[in-house]
């Protein structure tokens, strides 16, 4: 019973854990902060073991500190004329390149002359596989009303999922040239997404604008590289988005997390001063093959401020998590975090099977490396989750269920064994038939109460008692009447002293009471007490007889009667057969 009700109360505990830490939102937060650490350590592993290779399809043309400061030297100013820009799409138009690709905006005319702005815009008119890029926010700058755009930039989503996307809901747009908008719909947004301590893990799928979904630019990109030309897709109740045989999975604010490949520089990297020189017919190191291949544009140069930090690299130029967009996408590659929900359960199964190691295994030392070996074995199955399943298997709400778990199954093994070593105290100083001390526990008292009578200078007395022909009454009634007389009279000893007296039977139908601190006088009242009142008790016998029964008894007191524990045992024991030769039914003097 004890078991169970320790075992009930440790369940209860653990329950009640669980709901604070679930409930809790800083505590979640908390929790979450960690656990994303644990998902940036795995992705820098696998990417240390080569587990993931970046596509040879994508390759960055950066606009890096060289290529920044061949601008400021050539043309004077940032940025970079738009008609260089439209030089540069027909140079790379004549290798045939799968999609060019702006991480840029272009943004209303800054300082263009001779045409410059119509001169990007034809190439976009001219080209269908050139690509740019978008923002929106929610910022009032200007004041201005929130432009309206053709649906042609929008998606059709069915969202059949449990995302409002709330969070990625905006109320401005930063507009690029109206000509580049009216001359392609191969624009896409690059807003990010950013967890609480500022490192890029996911990015958006949509946004919603206007009541409307507006597609990542890595998104339309990839789209396009798929040949896929529809415009509608849903979103599952398992929040995830197919493009035919692929899927995007969708975190619960509608972003896709990302699976990285590597430190920033992962991807063929070009400076782009080499191409403006090829376009200027200037002399230059630039030997690429361009051919069927998705060039993204973008700024790696410190002063261009594109500078994210992600799970591989404190320093990440922002067009290459672009490429990893796009990359994720060709290769079916992005990360699926677990429902919580499974998660939870997850843990409890954990925290169970360690729990049930620790009951179950008395060393200390061997419960708590098994239960360690059992989180290292998840730990293992969440990496190569991860690595062969693009999984994320919680590592956090595991470790600290499980770390409640073995400390509570613990206290509850700690609390049963104490209550088991308690009762195997008792039963082994405890008689069975009387439920009193037994002749055992009584010798370890008295020579007990002879050494603190001796160290602090006080009495104890000794009471020996005897049932009064005791051997005629079993031949007469019977052994178990006999049993219940000793039960009884046994309880009316019990009854007649002091909480801090030790009753105990000395054997057969002898007893004993040990009384610290009584003087011989109060050992001798209460000797007398005891006689009379199991003189005047009824006892019950089986068969519904009743009878009557005296007792004789000695008393001896340390250290008048003796300065040892034999000594008062035997000086008890000779006033006990005084009285009985006296006539019984007294205490003998």
């Amino acid at each position: 019973m004890f078991k169970k009700i320790s075992y009930a109360i440790g369940l209860f505990f653990f329950a009640l854990f669980a709901f604070i830490i679930l409930k809790n939102a800083n505590l979640a937060s908390f929790v979450d902060t960690v656990e994303n650490r644990t998902f940036d350590l795995r992705q820098s592993i696998l990417n240390n073991e080569g587990a993931k290779k970046p596509s040879e399809d994508i390759v960055i043309v950066a606009i890096d500190d060289a290529t920044y400061e061949y601008i400021l030297d050539n043309y004077g100013e940032w940025p970079l004329p738009r008609d260089t820009y439209a030089k540069v799409i027909n140079y790379l138009e004549q290798q045939s390149p799968r999609s060019i690709v702006f991480d840029l905006m272009f943004v209303k005319s800054i300082k263009s002359s001779n045409g410059a702005d119509e001169m990007l815009i034809n190439s976009f008119q001219k080209y269908n596989n050139i690509f740019t890029s978008m923002n929106f926010d929610n910022q009032s700058e200007d004041l201005r009303i929130p432009p309206e755009l053709p649906d042609k930039l929008s998606l059709n989503i069915q969202n059949n999922s449990k995302i409002d996307f709330s969070q990625l809901t905006f109320s401005n747009c930063r507009k690029i040239l109206q000509g580049i908008i009216d001359a392609t719909s191969n624009i896409g947004i690059i807003n990010v997404s950013r967890s609480d301590d500022g490192i890029l893990r996911k990015m958006p799928l949509v946004v919603k604008y206007k009541d409307k979904f507006y597609p990542q630019l890595a998104l339309k990109v990839g789209l396009n590289y798929l040949g896929e030309t529809q415009q509608t897709f849903t979103i599952d109740k398992h929040s995830d988005l197919h493009i035919g045989d692929r899927r995007i999975y969708l975190d619960k604010d509608g972003s896709a997390i990302l699976n990285w490949y590597g430190p920033a520089g992962t991807y063929t990297y070009i400076p782009m001063y080499q191409l403006i020189k090829a376009v200027n017919g200037e002399k230059t190191e630039l030997d690429y093959d361009f051919s069927n291949k998705i060039v993204y544009f973008g700024t790696t140069a410190a002063s261009l401020f594109d500078i994210k930090t992600v799970p591989t690299g404190k320093i990440y130029p922002g067009v290459e998590v672009q490429a990893t967009y796009v990359n994720n996408i060709l290769d079916n590659n992005f990360i699926k975090k677990v429902d919580r929900g499974y998660t939870i359960v997850l843990s409890l199964l954990l925290a169970l099977l360690i729990a049930s190691v620790v009951t179950r295994v008395n060393s200390a030392f061997a419960a708590s490396m098994m239960s360690l070996s059992t989180y290292f074995v998840y730990i293992l199955i969440a990496y190569y989750a991860m690595r062969f399943e693009n999984l994320w298997l919680e590592l956090i709400y595991p470790l600290i269920f499980s770390i409640v778990a073995f400390t509570l199954a613990y206290i509850v093994k700690y609390l049963i064994k104490s209550r088991d070593f308690e009762q195997q105290y008792m039963l082994a100083t405890t008689d069975g038939l009387t439920e009193l001390y037994n002749h055992r526990y009584f010798q370890e008292q008295i020579r007990m109460q002879v050494e603190q009578s001796k160290r602090y200078s006080n009495n104890f007395s000794l009471i020996i008692i005897d049932i009064d022909f005791f051997k005629k009454f079993n031949d007469t009634f019977g052994h178990q009447s006999g049993d219940a007389v000793l039960r009884q009279v046994a309880q009316t000893l019990k009854k007649n002293v002091r909480a801090t007296d030790i009753v105990c039977r000395y054997g057969g139908e002898e007893m004993s009471i040990i009384l610290p601190n009584t003087t011989k006088d109060e050992a001798f009242a209460t000797a007398q007490k005891i006689c009379n009142r199991v003189a005047e008790k009824t006892f019950k016998l089986t068969g519904n007889n009743e009878t009557h029964v005296t007792i004789s008894l000695g008393v001896s007191t340390f250290p008048f009667d003796g300065d040892t524990a034999p000594k008062i045992i035997e000086a008890a024991d000779k006033k006990l057969y005084n009285a009985k030769n006296n006539g019984r039914n007294q205490v003998g003097k």
